[in-house]
């Protein structure tokens, strides 16, 4: 697997990315916690985004998650757009390419994707909110371990939460609460080879925020990805291979009225005429559809900037805004 690291001629900043050992906070001493705790709660305001080491989610079976999904994108078109869901407005299942694309953006994204939601068991009364999943019968193996990574990410992005409930000011349990049968998106991206004749303006994904509380995202196989840093210039994101990059989504910062910023990245077309795949799988944390998003006491400072929303009526509200629902 290759990493997220490359040099592009855009990047006018020497700041880089904090990487940070989840074992110091899941295993270590309370000067070892607390050191994650700050280190955490001050690379995702600095940054917006940071690097986790040393974590819960296997190497093994981030590898065997990527050769599936080539594996899969692979197939005919016609086979994978039998996997579109019909009644899902995208959210379970394939999105061919073309579909998507940033808020505000003229023009559409260069991808295609498949969406694993949360499986949940017969009587949950969500089960009339969240679209059943789909599952592609060329790849047997594809929901048992799509599931079991989808549960180890959602573990990972628990422990730090629960991490961040300190500086917040909140009880230990409170996004626990919040997140509890959330309406979590683990989303399987290819990003082909750019087509000759595409419009020029047309960006593997354009510059965004996330919509959800924190993204997880598995180091891609090809570089590519950047973050808009504080003064205004592109900052490659340089990971090592089978680490996890975490960042802050619109939802954790309206919360908390901004002190956590929701922070622009983009991926960017191949650069030095490398024009191969790329895959990425980032695990989108998002609370239960009741939760409210409200600024946080702590927060609040002159006063709360958003007003009052829950959590799926934020995540229609942004759906629509980015072209997958009407």
């Amino acid at each position: 697997m290759r990493t997220e690291t490359v040099s592009h001629a855009e990047q006018s900043t020497l700041r880089k990315v904090p990487t940070l050992s989840l074992a110091s906070y899941t295993k270590g001493d309370g000067s070892e916690k607390a050191k994650f705790i700050d280190n955490l709660f001050m690379g995702l305001k600095e940054y917006g985004f940071i690097i986790l080491k040393d974590h819960n989610v296997k190497a093994a079976d981030l590898h065997k998650a990527y050769d599936l999904l080539e594996k899969f994108y692979g197939l005919p078109e016609e086979t994978k757009k039998s996997y579109i869901s019909p009644t899902a407005g995208f959210q379970r299942g394939y999105t061919p390419f073309g579909k998507e694309h940033a808020k505000d953006s003229p023009v559409m994204d260069l991808k295609e994707f498949w969406h694993v939601g949360r499986e949940l068991a017969a009587g949950n009364s969500l089960k009339e909110v969240y679209p059943d999943n789909v599952w592609p019968a060329e790849l047997p193996e594809f929901k048992s371990h799509f599931i079991n990574l989808f549960n180890a990410l959602e573990q990972a992005g628990e422990v730090m939460l629960e991490a961040l409930t300190m500086p917040l000011e909140v009880d230990k349990d409170f996004f626990a609460r919040m997140t509890k049968d959330g309406n979590s998106i683990l989303r399987l991206l290819h990003y082909p080879p750019i087509p000759e004749g595409v419009d020029p303006r047309c960006v593997r994904a354009a510059a965004h925020e996330d919509i959800n509380f924190i993204t997880i995202l598995p180091a891609a196989t090809a570089s590519g990805l950047q973050l808009k840093d504080r003064d205004g210039t592109w900052l490659d994101i340089e990971s090592e291979p089978d680490t996890l990059i975490v960042d802050v989504g619109d939802m954790l910062a309206r919360l908390t009225n901004d002190v956590l910023p929701s922070t622009t990245h983009r991926v960017i077309n191949p650069q030095d005429g490398k024009n191969g795949s790329r895959y990425s799988m980032p695990f989108f944390m998002h609370p239960h559809p009741d939760a409210m998003l409200s600024c946080l006491p702590s927060c609040k400072g002159s006063g709360a900037k958003y007003p009052d929303i829950t959590g799926q009526d934020f995540l229609m509200q942004r759906l629509r805004e980015i072209g997958l629902i009407k």
